[in-house]
């Protein structure tokens, strides 16, 4: 199975003064009609830090947190490590700028620069599920978003 798939990002993430952006080209700004009536987003991004043959052929990573096991696979993690760097943030709508083509976000887990695939209303009738289940080497991560701001990763991350 070899078939190409071409995808032209949106947009880039920007950083300016502390405050995150995801800044839409203006080819697709139209596509932004809307958007402001939702309160958090997905925003698909690309990996590019990390974009290179070694990094598409790592599907192990050696214990990537403190408490999980010693190997893990690339698909039982969020790593940028992975065979295609496709990577999801779940983001806060703070306001968006029209003119400028410009989503304000409260912050991103991505570098500036980073190319913006796409972006997708979060709703909960599809976003979030009653039963999750996580693994024990998990559990005490945050078990909302919201959370997830004052958490301390730090203490879970082997970097």
């Amino acid at each position: 199975m070899s078939s190409e798939i071409r995808l032209h990002p949106i947009g880039s993430i920007e950083v300016e003064g502390g405050r995150f952006y995801l800044s839409v080209e203006k080819t697709y700004q139209k596509a932004l009609k809307e958007l402001e009536t939702f309160s958090h987003i997905h925003v698909l991004w690309w990996g590019n830090k990390t974009d290179s043959p070694k990094h598409r052929e790592t599907l192990v990573i050696n214990k990537p947190y403190k408490n999980s096991p010693d190997t893990v696979g690339t698909f039982a993690t969020r790593s940028e490590v992975r065979p295609n760097p496709v990577l999801i943030t779940a983001a806060a709508v703070i306001c968006i700028d029209y003119g400028k083509g410009r989503v304000e976000i409260p912050w991103i887990d991505a570098e500036p620069g980073s190319p913006v695939i796409d972006i997708k209303p979060y709703h909960p009738c599809l976003d979030r599920v009653k039963d999750v289940q996580s693994p024990a080497w998990c559990a005490d991560w945050p078990q909302w978003y919201e959370d997830s701001a004052e958490f301390d990763w730090t203490a879970v991350f082997n970097f």
